[in-house]
């Protein structure tokens, strides 16, 4: 071999050990960067980073707020990874380790407010006209339409809407009873809802889809084409509308209504989420958070809150991804916490 072809083998020698060099320095950095890191802490940073991707490159004129929400995505990964890293180096600061574990679920609602304002990136207007079609093939009418119309009373009012409600109940419940409990128990609790949520999230940033009660008025600009609308929509009696549970859902959605988020149902999704755990770890709750479930599912169409498609996406959601979450929390943080006593 010339003298010319061994300094050539040399140079491409030590230039692919400085690329191997620079790899493996970034991947030290990269997980020196993570290391403090949990299941929940990548979806959660994924989902903040892949949303405010979304926001920079297809907001065009639809988000006039986006260097707002921007900025605010920025400010929560940097936000997020301060608390994770302050919790690891400062374990016995109360108010990190509460945030470390709780940082997830205060961020839910921003999250879902958002995707209100993200939801016309990628189709213009909604798709309740095609919804509305698929509830009249498969069942022939309207059923959230239908059904408050065949229980018309305050009692059945108070008992759907209280249902819808205990949604907010079951979420926060379950889990500051499994955090008592043991905390690996709730980090699991979190990580699977938080799994879920963001799937849905997503979900309703691509597939904006209001639900029936435009059937009755427009919510966020939206309105339905004529040929859709039924010729008699029936107003919300006045028995249901006096129910107290329905007032106080009234004032909750005027606060944190985010049209364009139906399709699937987060609440039925979320719900069967919190039965699972229920199953898994708290015997004793079974049989009435069972109950509330299905209540809370039928709630939804009666409230007319969903379409049953919304319903039934929901609850395929759940089937879905809560195994998918678990797989993925063993995989990161170990084995879950089946050591944690069953009560």
């Amino acid at each position: 071999m010339s003298h010319t072809a061994q300094s050539g083998d040399k140079r491409n020698s030590t230039l692919v050990s400085r690329k191997r060099l620079v790899i493996a320095a970034g991947n030290g950095w990269l997980m020196k960067l993570v290391r403090d890191y949990r299941f929940i802490d990548y979806i959660t940073q994924g989902y903040v980073l892949i949303v405010g991707l979304l926001i920079l490159f297809f907001h065009r004129n639809t988000v006039p707020v986006w260097p707002v929400l921007l900025a605010a995505h920025a400010l929560v990964l940097v936000g997020v990874h301060y608390v994770i890293k302050r919790a690891s180096l400062d374990p016995e600061n109360k108010f990190f380790r509460f945030l470390r574990h709780f940082y997830p679920i205060l961020l839910y609602t921003g999250f879902y407010r958002e995707t209100g304002a993200l939801n016309q990136m990628f189709i213009e207007g909604v798709l309740d006209p095609f919804f509305i079609r698929l509830e009249e093939r498969l069942f022939g009418c309207q059923p959230s339409l239908e059904f408050m119309a065949m229980l018309p009373y305050r009692w059945a009012g108070e008992l759907m809407y209280a249902a819808y409600f205990s949604y907010y109940v079951m979420i926060v419940g379950i889990g500051l009873t499994l955090f008592l409990r043991g905390k690996r128990a709730f980090d699991h609790y979190v990580s699977t809802v938080s799994f879920v949520f963001y799937i849905c999230y997503l979900t309703y940033i691509f597939l904006p889809v209001v639900g029936p009660r435009l059937f009755s008025r427009d919510l966020g600009g939206f309105h339905l084409p004529l040929d859709v609308v039924p010729s008699h929509v029936p107003e919300i009696p006045g028995p249901v509308q006096s129910a107290i549970f329905y007032k106080i859902m009234a004032i909750i959605y005027d606060i944190f209504e985010s049209p364009g988020a139906a399709f699937p149902s987060s609440h039925v999704a979320v719900a069967i989420c919190t039965l699972v755990f229920t199953y898994k770890y708290l015997k004793k709750l079974r049989l009435i958070h069972t109950i509330c479930v299905i209540l809370l599912c039928a709630s939804t169409v009666y409230g007319r809150y969903h379409y049953v498609v919304d319903v039934i996406g929901g609850a395929l959601v759940a089937g879905i991804l809560v195994p998918i979450a678990n797989w993925c929390y063993n995989r990161f943080d170990g084995q879950s916490s089946d050591k944690v006593s069953k009560d």
